[in-house]
């Protein structure tokens, strides 16, 4: 059996920006708010945090923030993926000297790969790091897919314990369940699918929605491990609404509206992201305080 990072719910976690860079200040009051209302572990600097247009100095900054903030709270997940692999390897090195406690490392993207590439990218990277590695898998925004059978040989490898699974196809993560089984962790990165993939074994989710609703979403997972199945399957079937406000637009455009909505000061995202606009953000609203 491989290492389990975490079990429950991971919020993949919004990056604020201010007129100087990264507003730690108001980053470190989302960390605690986070803690506060029972998430399982942090993931920074991934998708929903922006790192595509963080600098190597914001993104050391923000790592470090978040492991001195969280104090061995939660474990803190760094995102370090990337399409060169020796810059992946060098990302992954500063995050370990930083003190997290685990990578999340996307497939390579624009170059992409062949599935034999995606092998030997891991597999240098594993080699570099001794650090637990939750591969990601997002073919929508990557244009790479990593195939079960991928999945079965990467599995093999002592330190690559987990997959993030966005692909949205539930026969494919069926078939890495079933071909992978304990070695390798299964955590939904869609929203829409927590509790389908929990059904089938997984572990968790990597989530934008506990972004805003953490402790909702925890719960809703702490559910069905308790058995409370029909209690977990209303609490995803409600969150739907709310969960398709999130994605009305292009991640994390609309949980950046969210968070400021709550009261923090988060900002608008990084071009070329732009603000939401206001009819998609007046109905993100209405769904934010419909769901409780």
């Amino acid at each position: 059996m491989k290492k389990i990072l975490f079990k429950g719910c991971g919020t993949a976690i919004s990056t604020p920006f201010d007129k100087n860079g990264v507003n730690l200040k108001e980053f470190e009051k989302l960390i605690n708010f986070q803690i506060e209302n029972g998430v399982d572990a942090i993931i920074v600097c991934g998708t929903t945090g922006e790192s595509s247009t963080m600098t190597e100095e914001e993104k050391n900054a923000t790592i470090l923030s978040a492991v001195k903030t969280s104090n061995s709270r939660v474990p803190i997940i760094a995102g370090t993926g990337g399409n060169n692999t020796l810059k992946v390897i060098e990302n992954s090195k500063k995050a370990e000297n930083l003190g997290v406690d685990g990578l999340l490392i996307v497939t390579p993207y624009y170059n992409k790969c062949t599935q034999k590439g995606l092998i030997e990218h891991y597999k240098m990277i594993s080699q570099n790091t001794s650090l637990p590695i939750i591969l990601y898998n997002v073919p929508s925004r990557t244009g790479v897919n990593i195939l079960p059978e991928t999945c079965l040989e990467l599995s093999k490898i002592d330190n690559i314990v987990a997959i993030k699974e966005a692909s949205g196809n539930l026969s494919q993560i069926a078939e890495i369940a079933h071909l992978c089984g304990d070695n390798l962790n299964i955590y939904s990165g869609n929203d829409d699918q927590i509790l389908p993939i929990l059904s089938l074994g997984g572990l968790g989710v990597i989530s934008v929605l506990s972004n805003v609703k953490p402790k909702y979403t925890h719960e809703m997972i702490q559910n069905f491990f308790a058995g409370n199945i029909n209690k977990a399957t209303s609490m995803q079937l409600d969150a739907i609404p709310l969960i398709k406000a999130l994605f009305s637009e292009v991640n994390p455009i609309p949980v950046k509206s969210a968070l400021n909505y709550l009261g923090f000061d988060f900002g608008i995202p990084r071009l070329p992201l732009t603000k939401m606009s206001s009819d998609k953000e007046k109905f993100l609203f209405k769904e934010l305080d419909k769901l409780n």
